[in-house]
């Protein structure tokens, strides 16, 4: 069963990377490209490592933020959102300039947690509850063992939510494709509806035209009521394995920044 799923994360891992449109694989050729995945704990392979650094730079670049990974074992035992403050102090990144817009996924093998982190554009665009949206997504890929398919999806919620402005529910189905398409159908349906009433004449058979008022008329009519049953059903608490807490913050260097953060 293990071996299937490796197989599954393996194949949707390239699947989302074929997905990617060819003008921006096109682009990657001639653009040089910044390192943005720092993968201290080896959780990546050269391939993977490959594919997601090419699409964080594409990607980025489409929202001028630095779409940044950091794994690392943690060997001094750090707090998670102390390390990812270090780490945006000490290499000072940003797609418009040293310590500008960028969002950081970082990743903490010895207590597992992970903790994302937006600043400057990044901070409002990416909020602490779009963070946490973000989170709650790549998580049970995290706990699974599934890290590049769960980086891919961080990226593109990175890319998706840095496209819809500071206060708008990202979630709105007002965003949702198939409302979109619901709602051409549905005026193309109303104006072939006008069109086709108005191609013919006025209707002037209706219900008086074949009924006999002598001979109509309702013959019985009859109700049974019988029992009403009432049933009880414990509603069970949902469990994750993910705990959350805590939200942005300031660095040591003073750059504010949102924040969320959960174990895996």
């Amino acid at each position: 069963m293990k071996k299937y799923r490796a197989i599954v994360a393996v194949l949707l891992f390239f699947a989302v990377f074929l997905a990617v449109p060819m003008e921006m694989k096109g682009e990657a050729a001639t653009t040089e490209m910044k390192p943005l995945i720092f993968d201290e704990a080896s959780l990546l392979n050269q391939e993977e490592y490959d594919v997601l650094n090419s699409m964080a730079n594409q990607y980025g670049a489409e929202r001028e933020t630095d779409i940044i990974i950091y794994t690392t074992n943690n060997p001094d035992n750090m707090d998670v959102m102390k390390m990812t403050q270090d780490f945006y102090d000490d290499h000072g990144p940003g797609y418009d300039r040293a310590h500008g817009n960028a969002v950081i996924l970082t990743m903490d093998m010895r207590n597992r947690e992970v903790y994302l982190a937006g600043f400057y554009k990044a901070e409002r665009y990416l909020d602490d509850d779009r963070l946490t949206k973000i989170r709650h997504e790549i998580t049970p890929d995290l706990t699974n063992g599934n890290y590049g398919l769960a980086f891919q999806k961080y990226i593109l919620g990175v890319h998706k939510y840095l496209a819809i402005r500071p206060g708008v529910n990202p979630d709105s189905i007002f965003f949702k494709g198939w409302l979109h398409l619901a709602i051409a159908l549905g005026l193309a349906s109303i104006i072939v509806g006008k069109m086709v009433s108005s191609s013919g004449g006025r209707v002037t058979v209706n219900r008086q035209t074949y009924e006999d008022a002598s001979t109509s008329g309702v013959l019985a009519h009859q109700d049974l009521y019988t029992h009403t049953t009432t049933t009880k059903r414990k509603i069970e608490k949902s469990s994750s394995s993910s705990s959350s807490g805590g939200g942005g913050g300031t660095t040591s260097g003073g750059h504010s920044h949102s924040g969320s953060r959960g174990s895996f």
